[in-house]
């Protein structure tokens, strides 16, 4: 699933200037909001949450997230085919154009290969037969044929009283002759093991308390479609998940708010640590943090002395 995050303005270049920084967080700029994954990095290490919203850090792209993404243009991109001609071998003729759609909006991705030499040592053709077996695993869970979307891709906001505009994009919304609401996420990864389900359902959760607030229609099912493993979980939220939902999305804000007006946003150190790209700034291991730009946490998050 993509999900918009926490932004704001331009990004300050990390290699530039303080004025050149400073310059970047005075441009003109969307309102502060708080999506499902900067709530989950605040969770995880205020100090990550501050690199990657407030410093605006750059991160290499990884093979995994760019993989995501890709399957996640296609399966987008599938449902504009008629009913009947949503096929497996459509899915995989799209891959080649979804993928130089990608290059051409982020030429990041370009750095993923080398001498024509991508992730996991596989040239183009094996990396996109990579993603193309998590679309055939797709098909095994899921008919699209037998399915017409409400949304794809869907923006949902809602205004937080005395907190942040709560932001994220639903893959897909189904809505039911009777007006139901079935809230799906696609994941290109494992489903968690049993315990660790709490980042996944607290970001459904997220979705279904934004699309409550904003519709006043109590999501029927939140279901998240596991391609790396094909796993689906679903669950029915009640007005008291919603509502428990908020209150913790109240409680991040207000430390949130709390690390902004002190200025301590404290690393955690966690086996998370071993996929963070910011190691090198990071007290955790010897790094020293970047002063952070004049005006960038009033920009970024609304929140002053």
């Amino acid at each position: 699933m993509t999900t918009t995050e926490l932004t704001q303005g331009l990004v300050p270049d990390a290699t530039a200037g303080t004025a050149d920084a400073a310059a970047a967080v005075r441009a003109p700029s969307r309102p502060p909001a708080l999506s499902p994954s900067r709530a989950n990095d605040f969770m995880q290490c205020p100090l990550l949450f501050r690199f990657r919203t407030v410093d605006r850090l750059p991160e290499p792209p990884s093979a995994a997230a760019a993989r995501g993404t890709l399957v996640h243009a296609v399966l987008e991109r599938l449902y504009d085919a008629p009913l009947g001609e949503r096929t497996l071998a459509a899915a995989h003729d799209l891959l080649p154009g979804e993928w130089d759609r990608l290059l051409e909006a982020d030429d990041r991705y370009t750095t993923l290969f080398t001498d024509g030499i991508g992730p996991d040592g596989q040239d183009r053709a094996g990396w996109l037969a990579g993603a193309g077996s998590l679309l055939g695993t797709y098909f095994t869970l899921e008919n699209p044929n037998r399915l017409e979307p409400a949304e794809r891709e869907l923006l949902v906001e809602s205004q937080l009283d005395g907190g942040p505009l709560l932001r994220g994009i639903v893959d897909r919304l189904d809505v039911a002759p009777d007006g139901a609401l079935r809230v799906v996420d696609y994941k290109t990864g494992r489903s968690p093991r049993p315990g660790y389900e709490t980042s996944a359902v607290f970001q459904m959760r997220f979705y279904g308390l934004v699309l409550w607030r904003e519709r006043g229609v109590l999501p029927k099912m939140l279901q998240l479609v596991y391609l790396g493993d094909g796993q689906v979980l679903r669950g029915e939220p009640t007005t008291d998940h919603l509502e428990h939902t908020e209150q913790k999305i109240r409680a991040i804000w207000s430390g949130i708010e709390e690390a902004a007006r002190t200025g301590e946003w404290k690393p955690r150190r966690s086996k998370l640590c071993g996929w963070c790209a910011h190691q090198a700034v990071c007290p955790e291991f010897g790094g020293t943090p970047p002063e952070i730009p004049e005006g960038a946490v009033a920009l970024r998050l609304g929140i002053t002395d």
